[in-house]
């Protein structure tokens, strides 16, 4: 079958040799997939989920009670007063700029600890003009950069113990920046160093791409507000869009006010059908992260071999499922990216190649033959195409297909 599918003996005695050198990490990953697990369970089970809440709502979506118990659901696996699960939210980004606009008002000041957010929010902020920004309603932005991969901790306490910033946002994520992404234990330091001199300072996380990759979520470690992807993580590859925000009750009222209008909040917005596939996709997400884990921990090792640098390294401890791949050279890059997508369950006869996309400056390259448009939960690769090349890999909702989806990006660089 390997070598109907294309793949060389060369390649399979090398990925049989980094996997056989793997196995400890894989299960202090199982480990990780067995607890989260157990969380969801007990969280299904708590909450008494039944057939009746996979029902459908539409129009206003008045008492949708599959939705009521998502939301129930969600709180307790995240330890938190309340949630907003919702169909509603585009994307990550989407639900990022609603928590923003909702939390924020003129004159307050947001300030970001780890340097620039994501670029889709560049325009959400203000870093770059947009008449819809946060700056045109005349909200303030402050970065600090981070240290040597770590939060430059004197500065932070510093610059809120003024006690005039309004939100503190913290991407776990590292984005398409240079940065390592920020372990749960630099988090829980930071907002603890926080607090000693703030205690009115909103900390947001933006939580994409870190779900179950540990036992326990920045929630439970002092966050007042989490944001967060159903086509990442917790959608576990089943749940077709959507976002989530999970935090103190008051923040998420205000959130879901400004979601939908004042006065009605949570209580509108219709499930259109979705709500089995929420669940579901949050009943396997423990195990498609502990998949999405593996690929990347196989990736890195078997990149290193190949004289690639790979980051994290495949035993270094991970926060989140995304696994980056320096080139240092375009079309090795471009060459890595389009194998991927031919190792793609859908569109693998398709041939990415960069591109001009809105909120990026630079072009970029995106390979993702997935069953929901921008999974990436779903084994993916992008980039933007400058120095020093850096491809970004995430997702695999097997292990095995992961593993073959490697496979087909070793045979195309070779």
């Amino acid at each position: 079958m390997y070598k109907e599918y294309g793949i060389s003996e060369e390649t399979i005695n090398l990925i049989q040799k980094c996997e056989s050198e793997v196995q400890d990490e894989f299960k202090k990953i199982n480990e990780i997939c067995e607890y989260n697990s157990l969380k969801v369970l007990k969280a299904f089970h708590d909450n008494n989920l039944s057939e009746v809440h996979f029902g459908e709502t539409t129009g206003y979506g008045y008492d949708d009670i599959g939705r009521d118990v998502i939301e129930r659901i969600y709180s307790q696996i995240f330890g938190v007063e309340d949630s907003l699960v919702r169909g509603q939210f585009i994307s990550a980004s989407h639900a990022l700029n609603v928590t923003l606009f909702g939390l924020l008002r003129p004159n307050d000041t947001l300030l970001s600890i780890c340097g620039k957010p994501y670029d889709t929010l560049d325009e959400v902020i203000g870093i770059k003009e947009n008449p819809s920004s946060l700056k045109s309603f005349g909200i303030k932005y402050e970065q600090i950069e981070l240290e040597n991969n770590d939060f430059n901790y004197e500065e932070v306490k510093k610059r809120v113990s003024k006690n005039d910033i309004k939100v503190i946002e913290i991407q776990r994520s590292r984005g398409y920046s240079l940065r390592k992404s920020i372990t749960i234990d630099k988090i829980e330091k930071v907002i603890k160093e926080i607090r000693k001199v703030n205690n009115t300072a909103i900390i947001m996380i933006d939580n994409c791409y870190g779900e179950f990759t540990n036992k326990i979520e920045p929630s439970n470690i002092g966050a007042d507000i989490l944001v967060g992807s159903l086509i990442k993580n917790l959608g576990g590859g089943i749940a077709p869009n959507g976002a989530y925000v999970v935090g103190r009750k008051e923040l998420i009222e205000l959130v879901a006010e400004r979601l939908t209008l004042p006065g009605e909040g949570r209580e509108v917005g219709p499930t259109l059908g979705m709500n089995k596939k929420i669940l579901q996709g949050l009943f396997f997400a423990p195990s498609v992260v502990a998949s999405s884990l593996k690929t990347a921990v196989l990736t890195s090792k078997v990149m290193e071999e190949l004289g690639y640098s790979a980051e994290p390294k495949y035993n270094e401890p991970r926060t989140d499922i995304v696994q980056t791949i320096k080139f240092g050279d375009k079309e090795k890059l471009i060459k890595y990216c389009q194998g991927i997508q031919m190792g793609s369950p859908v569109d693998s006869n398709s041939i990415p190649v960069p591109g001009d996309m809105p909120g990026y400056d630079d072009q970029v390259i995106m390979a993702a033959g997935a069953f929901t448009q921008g999974s990436s939960i779903e084994l993916s690769c992008d980039a933007p195409l400058r120095e020093p090349f850096l491809a970004f890999q995430q997702g695999g909702l097997t292990y095995e297909y992961g593993k073959l989806g490697l496979m087909k990006a070793v045979e195309n660089i070779k």
